[in-house]
């Protein structure tokens, strides 16, 4: 087993495709027979029109394709529905999305989530008023959420327009909490990932982001609250199951330790310890040596601790 195998890479060539909306809105579907009706509601309502919606539902088992099948008469923006017999997980029905997207800009809107009506509005606004001379660096555009009685979650970043990455934040904002934003397609379109992968579980969604946050890409961050977030569904596709999910947390990992760890071990090493830590934890779970493992760590003293855990990796 190579785990480096899996660990995204970029593509060479660019991208030059004219792209027909300013926005692709994405929206996974699993059984939400009663929440998806949100996505219609809120993308209906947006003062901002130029946006198509690709909407996916992953192999339902509830009745959320008749369910669909109805709000698409509701309407009043072009959606593209694709209905798939089984169920892929979430990444998987992503880069089907981003092989589909004619939007300059993608963004993922949760079948269970909503946004205020001028989302759109103020990413579009926010994107136009970045200097011209730092677009070309510029990933995406980050924003707040807030829960259904109006309350942030989380906190504000340090400046009303912050530049930083994912890695980043995560590393000293680590509390930082929900946040939602969009991405530039002609970037996610040159994303090349091992499509093995799909079938191994849930993949962090984070695996993405560090990935563009490894090749120099910034994320503008922005104190505007922009997302509704619901927690009122109990199989969220952001739940954990670690047994599950284990392939994906490991991968994950592995990518996080091998992009930033040269740079980075000595500044922020609890960091990379607690990542050392998940994928000794993950490792519980999956049939692999641990030379595999230790194959995939570039760090000579992370390789250590990896080697001495694995003996005790069933505490965990």
């Amino acid at each position: 087993m190579n785990f480096i195998d899996y660990l995204p890479t970029l593509k060479n060539e660019n991208i030059t495709k004219n792209f027909k909306y300013k926005f692709t809105v994405f929206t996974p579907v699993y059984n939400r027979e009663s929440t998806i009706h949100r996505v219609f509601n809120s993308l209906n309502k947006q003062t901002f029109k130029d946006f198509e919606l690709i909407l996916i539902n992953d192999g339902s088992t509830d009745s959320s394709h008749e369910v669909i099948l109805e709000l698409l008469k509701t309407a009043s923006f072009k959606v593209n529905y694709i209905n798939n017999s089984e169920n892929q997980h979430k990444m998987a029905c992503y880069f089907q999305a981003i092989d589909l997207a004619q939007g300059k800009f993608l963004i993922i809107l949760d079948s269970d989530d909503e946004c205020v009506e001028n989302a759109l509005n103020i990413f579009n606004e926010t994107y136009n008023s970045i200097p011209k001379n730092k677009r070309e660096i510029i990933s995406g555009i980050t924003s707040l959420c807030m829960d259904v009685s109006g309350q942030l979650i989380g906190e504000k970043f340090p400046e009303h327009h912050y530049y930083s990455n994912t890695f980043r934040k995560n590393i000293y904002f680590p509390n930082s909490g929900e946040r939602w934003g969009f991405t530039k397609t002609e970037i996610l379109k040159r994303i090349k990932i091992n499509p093995n992968m799909f079938s191994r579980g849930l993949i962090p969604e984070g695996l993405i982001w560090e990935f563009i946050s490894s090749q120099g890409y910034e994320t503008l961050y922005i104190n505007e609250i922009l997302r509704i977030y619901h927690t009122d569904t109990s199989n969220r596709l952001s739940n954990i199951n670690h047994k599950k999910n284990s392939f994906g947390v490991a991968v994950y990992s592995i990518s996080v330790i091998n992009w930033f760890s040269g740079d980075y071990i000595f500044k922020k090493p609890k960091y990379f310890l607690k990542r050392t830590y998940t994928l000794l934890r993950a490792a519980n779970y999956l049939n692999y040596k641990k030379q595999d493992y230790l194959r995939a760590i570039p760090n000579k003293g992370l390789k250590k601790i990896f080697e001495i855990g694995w003996h005790f990796k069933h505490l965990f």
